[in-house]
C-alpha cells in the first residue's frame, strides 16, 4: 500500500455519515474493474469452503452429544484441543503463508481439509451405529477425533487467513471499489453459513444423527473450488542470505526471536492505555453461555432436540446481526466509551437474570433450560455491541505501527480464556454439574464489567454526571421555593 494512501486511511474519521441505500449500492458496483467471472470463482470458492467448516463444526457437537449422551467430557476434550491446536500453531501457519505460494497453499488447506473432515465422519458413522467396541477402543477413537479436528482447524484457518486476507487483495488490485465490493460479499457468505449452515445440519440431525454425518460426508466430499489465475503471481522472495544461511542456524535465531517478540509483545500490552478494555472483552471469551459445544451438550441433556437448538441458535445469531445495526446509532450519539459501558451491562443484566431463574428451577430441567437460553439470546446484542465498542476504542487509542502487536497478544488471550471454559466443563462433565461453569461465565462477565469500569472513570474522570444531577435537583427545588412564595403570596392577599 502506497504511504499516500496509508495516511489517508488513517486520517479517516471511524465515524462517518451512513451512506444511503443508494449510494451504497453505486459504490458497489460502479468502478469495479474485477471481470465477472474472477469474482463469482472466488465467491464460489469461499462459500463452499465455509459452509463446509460451519456445517462440520457445529455437527460435530451434536455426533458427540449423541454418541456419548450424560456427559460434556467428550466434547470438552474434542474442543480444547482443537483451541489448543489453534494457539499453538497458527503463528506456523502465518508463516507458511506468507513465504508459499497462494494457490498451493489454499489447494493444501482444501484438500487436506476434506481429507481430515471424511476421515472424521467415518469414524463418527462407525460411533454411531453401535459398533460393539471395548472402552479402550473407544477411547482411542475419541483420541483421534481429536487429533483430526485439530488438523481441520488449523487448515480452516489457513483457508480463512489466505482467501481473505491475501486473495481478495490480489483480486481486485488497485481497485478501491472492487476491493470494497468483495469484502462485503465475503462478510455476506460467511452471515449466511453462519445464519443456515447449524441450522440446516440440526434438522437433518434431529431426523437421525447416521443420516447427518452420512450428508455431512457426502457435501465435503462432493466440494470443488475454483482457482484464480491471477493469484499465480509469485510473491516477494526472501533475502538472499536467509536462502544460503544453514536451516539450523536460521531455526535457533527463529527461535530466539519469537521468544523475544513474546516478551516485548505481553510488556507493551500490560502497559498501554487501552489494555483494560482490550482484557475485558478478552475475559468475556471465558463463558459456556454460549450455542457452543458445553452447552449444546447440555441442552441435549435437558431433553431439547437438535432442531429446538438449532432455531435458538439462529435466534441468537439474528440478534447479533440486530447489535451491528444498534450499536453504531448508540456510538454517534453517546460515543464508544459510553456505549460500551452501556451494552456490557446490558449483557450482564441478560446472564445475571437468565442464571437466577435457571438456579432456582433447577428442579424442572426443561423450564429452567429455557430461562438460561433466554438469557443467552438477549445477552448477544450487548456481547456484539460491545466487541464493536473495544475495537473502535483499540482502532484510536493504539498506534499504527503497534496494532499487530497489541492484536496478537489479545488473541492469545481470547483463546487461553476460551481454553479455561473447555477446562471448567472437563472438571464439571456431569449435566447436573453445569450450574458451575454457567456461576463462572457470570462471574468472567462481572468481572470484565469492573475492569472497563475502572477505564471509563479513569478516561473519563467520572462515570455519572453528578453535577447535571445536582442542577436538576437545584433547580427542582428552586421551582418548588418558587411555587411555596407564590402561595403564600396568594394566602396573604386573600386574608385582607
Amino acid at each position: 500500500m502506497a504511504p499516500d494512501s496509508a495516511l489517508s486511511d488513517e486520517q479517516r474519521p471511524l465515524l462517518a455519515s451512513p451512506p444511503t441505500a443508494e449510494s451504497a449500492v453505486a459504490d458497489e458496483s460502479s468502478g469495479c474493474e474485477v471481470p465477472g467471472r474472477v469474482a463469482t470463482r472466488l465467491y464460489i470458492s469461499h462459500l463452499l469452503s465455509t459452509w463446509n467448516s460451519r456445517v462440520f463444526e457445529f455437527g460435530a457437537v451434536l455426533y458427540l452429544a449423541s454418541i456419548f449422551p450424560g456427559s460434556l467430557l467428550p466434547m470438552s476434550i474434542y474442543a480444547l484441543s482443537r483451541s489448543a491446536a489453534a494457539i499453538l500453531f497458527s503463528p506456523a501457519i502465518g508463516q507458511y503463508i506468507d513465504r508459499g505460494n497462494r494457490l498451493h497453499v489454499v489447494r493444501l488447506s482444501i484438500v487436506l481439509q476434506r481429507f481430515v473432515v471424511a476421515a472424521s465422519c467415518a469414524i463418527f458413522y462407525m460411533l454411531a451405529i453401535g459398533l460393539p467396541l471395548e472402552r479402550g477402543e473407544k477411547t482411542g477413537l475419541l483420541v483421534l477425533l481429536a487429533l483430526l479436528a485439530c488438523v481441520e482447524k488449523l487448515c480452516a484457518i489457513m483457508n480463512l487467513v489466505s482467501v481473505e486476507r491475501d486473495w481478495v487483495v490480489v483480486v481486485a488490485g488497485k481497485d478501491q471499489a472492487a476491493l470494497r465490493a468483495i469484502n462485503a460479499q465475503m462478510r455476506r457468505a460467511d452471515l449466511v453459513c453462519k445464519l443456515i449452515g447449524p441450522l440446516f445440519i440440526a434438522l437433518i440431525d434431529g431426523i437421525s444423527t447416521k443420516a447427518a454425518i452420512l450428508l455431512n460426508l457426502g457435501m465435503n466430499v462432493a466440494s470443488v473450488y475454483y482457482e484464480v489465475p491471477e493469484l499465480q503471481q509469485p510473491k516477494a522472495k526472501m533475502q538472499e542470505e536467509i536462502l544460503h544461511e544453514s536451516r539450523s542456524a536460521h531455526n535457533w535465531r527463529h527461535v530466539q526471536g519469537l521468544a523475544k517478540s513474546f516478551t516485548k509483545n505481553f510488556s507493551f500490552y500490560f502497559h498501554h492505555p487501552a489494555f483494560l478494555p482490550s482484557f475485558a472483552g478478552a475475559l468475556l471469551y471465558l463463558t459456556v453461555l454460549a450455542f457452543a459445544g458445553q452447552m449444546v451438550t447440555y441442552l441435549l441433556s435437558t431433553g431439547y432436540i437438535a432442531t429446538q437448538i438449532g432455531l435458538a441458535r439462529t435466534l441468537s445469531v439474528a440478534f447479533e446481526v440486530l447489535a451491528t445495526w444498534l450499536t453504531p446509532w448508540l456510538i454517534g450519539w453517546i460515543g464508544p466509551i459510553r456505549a460500551g459501558i452501556w451494552l456490557i451491562n446490558w449483557q450482564m443484566a441478560s446472564l445475571v437474570a437468565g442464571t437466577a431463574i435457571f438456579l432456582a428451577l433447577s428442579r424442572w430441567p426443561t423450564i429452567s433450560a429455557s430461562a438460561l437460553v433466554t438469557g443467552t439470546i438477549l445477552s448477544r446484542v450487548g456481547l456484539r455491541g460491545f466487541d464493536l465498542c473495544i475495537q473502535i476504542i483499540i482502532q484510536e487509542d493504539v498506534e499504527a505501527e503497534h496494532r499487530g502487536f497489541f492484536s496478537s497478544v489479545e488473541a492469545a488471550w481470547q483463546n487461553a480464556f476460551e481454553l479455561c471454559s473447555f477446562v471448567a466443563t472437563i472438571i464439571f462433565s456431569r449435566p447436573e454439574q453445569f450450574k458451575w461453569p454457567a456461576l463462572l461465565s457470570v462471574l468472567a462477565t462481572a468481572t470484565a464489567v469492573v475492569l472497563y469500569t475502572i477505564f471509563v472513570y479513569l478516561r473519563r474522570g467520572h462515570l455519572l454526571h453528578l453535577d447535571k444531577w445536582m442542577q436538576i435537583m437545584r433547580s427542582q427545588k428552586g421551582r418548588q421555593r418558587s411555587r411555596e412564595e407564590g402561595l403564600g403570596k396568594i394566602a396573604a392577599s386573600s386574608d385582607v
